[in-house]
This record gives C-alpha cells, structure tokens and sequence, in this order.
C-alpha cells in the first residue's frame, strides 16, 4: 500500500499539475475514441499500451477479456457496451487479449479452478473457445502453442459475442462502429490485430489497421444494393 500511496502522491505533484488543462478540459464531458475491452491482468494497462491520456479510452476489463453474448439478465458487461455505444458514442471497439493469459490456461487445466467456483462459472462464456480450440488444434501441439491458440481463438470468439448486443448489431449495420481483435505480447511488446481477410493476427505498425466483421453481419448499405439488384 506504501507503493501505491507514494504513486497518488507522485501524480498529485508531478502529472496534475504539468496537465492540469487536459483534466479539466474532460471533467466537463467525455468523448472517448474506441471502447477497450481487455483482461484484468494487471501487466496490462490499457492507457500505457496505446498511449493514451484521460479521456481517450472507456476501458471494460474481466478476467479473460470475454464478453457474455446478449441477454436480458443484467450484467455489468453489456451495460458498459450499451453506454459506451449508445451513451457516448464511440466509433471504435477494440478486444484485446495477451499472452500469457491465466483465464485462457485454466481452460487447457481446469484443475486450477478447483477453489474457484466463481472463477469457473465466469469462464462458461468462453466455451465456444474451447471447442473452437478442440476442433482445430493439432493434438500433438506443444502446450505453449495449444495456450497461444487458445488466446487468439478467444478474441475472435469475444468479438462475436460482442456482435450479438444490440447497440453494437445496430452499430456494425449503420457503419458506425468498427470492431477490432488485438493481441498484446508484452515479451516483445508487440501489438497484433486480427485481419479477417488473411484469417490470422498481424502486427500493427500505427499504420496498418485491422478491422473484424461478425461473419454473420452483413452492412446495411450491402444489403439495400442487393435487394435492389434483385428487384430489377
């Protein structure tokens, strides 16, 4: 506690002060560029990863970055994604999983959930993961590679999930929102975004965005020219 008291102190003295304005500035109102959803891992921190300042990021983290498909029960996840679309706006929805993930590494052993009742009823959500991984992973891969496909399988897995809130169906069919899977690998910190025409993560440069489509999803725009075409 030490640690973190001398940090407030620090922020207090040392970063208020040099930007003062910009806090100001946002205490009036809020207008975040992209919602980020990612782990609670604590060796991730969303504002550093994309050097961001106050006001630049609404962030939603859990313990796996996953993402309840939409239901009319009552969670903190879909009220953060109702209001983060909704409420304020955002153009931009980036799930960002790591390596490394202990939520994606209790999938691979579930004996590490044991005396986590609520742990393992949380990781029900990233079932489809599972079976997506059981299906497609060689069974004779290396543990490491089998955790590494797990990480990846899901945040595509999460951003379909994501697909079926309706503020975020309403977004992907009016082209007002963009979707994003990112991979942090904070042993090369290296961010990579999945790239749903190669079908795999590539890294990003800050100049190579990456964009991802619930495959099931299609744009209103395409829509309405092709039910055109047919009625001519």
């Amino acid at each position: 506690m030490d640690k973190l008291l001398r940090g407030v102190r620090h922020f207090r003295e040392n970063v208020f002060n040099h930007r003062r304005n910009e806090y100001l500035r946002v205490a009036k109102s809020q207008s975040p560029l992209a919602l980020f959803i990612t782990c609670s891992d604590s060796r991730v921190d969303p504002e550093l990863l994309t050097s961001s300042g106050p006001g630049d990021i609404f962030v939603l983290r859990n313990a796996g970055n996953l993402i309840p498909p939409y239901s009319r029960a009552s969670n903190g996840e879909a009220a953060t994604i109702e209001y983060a679309i909704a409420g304020l706006g955002v153009p931009h929805v980036v799930v960002c999983g790591h390596v490394g993930c202990g939520a994606m590494r209790a999938l691979l052993e579930p004996n590490l959930l044991t005396d986590l009742p609520m742990t393992e009823s949380w990781l029900s959500h990233a079932h489809s993961t599972r079976a997506i991984a059981e299906r497609c992973c060689a069974d004779d891969a290396a543990f490491d590679e089998r955790w590494q496909s797990l990480v990846e399988i899901n945040v595509v897995s999460q951003l379909e999930h994501l697909g079926t809130h309706p503020t975020v169906a309403a977004g992907l069919a009016s082209g007002s929102i963009e979707l994003h899977g990112w991979i942090f690998d904070f042993h090369q910190g290296q961010v990579s975004g999945y790239d749903s025409i190669a079908g795999r993560f590539i890294p990003l440069n800050g100049e190579s965005p990456t964009q991802y489509r619930p495959r099931w999803r299609m744009p209103m725009q395409q829509s309405t020219q092709v039910e055109r075409r047919e009625a001519v």
